[in-house]
C-alpha cells in the first residue's frame, strides 16, 4: 500500500459490509493486524473512529469485501497523514457534547450505531462510535440509548475537570436532533417509540432533571457526532472533521 493513491474519505457512502459465508476469504492474522494498527490510531484521530469500529465487526472471518475496506482506510490516512487535532491555549473552557446514533444499520443484527464527540473550547476531546448492546424498536429509543451513553462519559469527564480545578458551573450542553430523546429525557411517557426502552437507560432523565447535563436541539446539518455513527458525503466529512478540530501541519499559524 505505499504506492496506492489516496483518497478523500475513508468509505464510499452507501457501503454496506455484511458477513457473506460465500465471499472469498482472507487471512484472518494479516486482517486482525492491520484493523489493531488502525484502532491504536483511533486515538489521535477521531474522523476514521467510525469505519475502525465498522471493519473490526469482522475480524473473525473476514472476506474481499472487508479486506477492501480496509484497504481505504490506508489509503485514506496516505493521503492525510499530516493531520491532527489542534489544541489551542486560552479560550473558552467550557464542555459541550454531541450525541447521535444510526438507527438499525448493521445488516447482519439490526443494531444500531451510538456516537457521541465532546469538545472542549475549539476542539475535540473525548468521542467514540459503537455498536448498541440491544436492538432497538425505534429511532426514539436508539437516540436515548446513544444519549444515555454520551451522559455518562460527561458525568466522569465532568468528575475529572474538578479534579483538574476546573469546574464546569453550568449544566453541559449535549446537543441531539432528535426532538422524542428531548422530551422523553424531561418527562417519561410510556408511548410506542419509548415503552421498550429498559429502564437502566432512563438514569438520564435523572441527570438533566438535577442539572448535571442539559439535552440541547441541534439541526441534523449542524450535529458533529453524524461523523462518528455513518458514512457521510465528502463535503459534510469535511466540514464536520474540521468542527471537531482537526486540521493540516500546515495550518498551524
Amino acid at each position: 500500500m505505499l504506492k496506492c493513491n489516496s483518497v478523500r474519505n475513508s468509505i464510499v457512502p452507501g457501503t454496506k459490509l455484511v458477513k457473506d459465508e460465500d465471499e472469498v476469504k482472507v487471512d484472518a492474522t494479516g486482517y486482525k493486524q492491520i484493523v489493531e494498527s488502525l484502532r491504536y490510531l483511533t486515538t489521535t484521530r477521531p474522523d476514521v473512529m467510525y469505519v475502525v469500529g465498522l471493519v473490526s465487526r469482522y475480524m473473525e472471518k473476514p472476506t474481499e469485501l472487508h479486506l477492501g475496506a480496509v484497504k481505504r482506510i490506508l489509503r485514506y490516512i496516505k493521503g492525510t497523514s499530516n493531520l491532527g487535532i489542534l489544541y489551542k491555549k486560552g479560550g473558552i473552557g467550557e464542555l459541550v457534547g454531541y450525541t447521535d446514533s444510526d438507527y438499525a444499520r448493521d445488516q447482519d443484527d439490526r443494531r444500531s450505531t451510538s456516537g457521541y464527540a465532546f469538545l472542549f473550547g475549539d476542539s475535540v476531546v473525548a468521542w467514540s462510535s459503537k455498536k448498541q448492546p440491544i436492538v432497538t424498536l425505534s429511532t426514539t429509543e436508539a437516540e436515548f440509548v446513544a444519549a444515555a451513553a454520551c451522559a455518562c462519559q460527561a458525568v466522569w469527564m465532568r468528575r475529572v475537570l474538578d479534579a483538574f480545578n476546573h469546574p464546569q458551573r453550568e449544566s453541559i450542553m449535549l446537543y441531539c436532533d432528535n426532538a422524542s430523546t428531548i422530551k422523553l429525557s424531561k418527562n417519561v411517557v410510556l408511548h410506542g417509540r419509548s415503552k421498550h426502552i429498559h429502564v437502566k437507560y432512563h438514569f438520564l432523565r435523572e441527570l438533566s432533571n438535577n442539572k448535571i447535563i442539559k439535552l440541547v436541539h441541534c439541526g441534523t446539518k449542524e450535529q458533529t457526532s453524524d461523523i462518528m455513527t455513518k458514512a457521510l458525503k465528502l463535503e459534510t466529512f469535511e466540514k464536520l472533521r474540521e468542527k471537531l478540530g482537526i486540521c493540516g501541519a500546515t495550518e498551524i499559524n
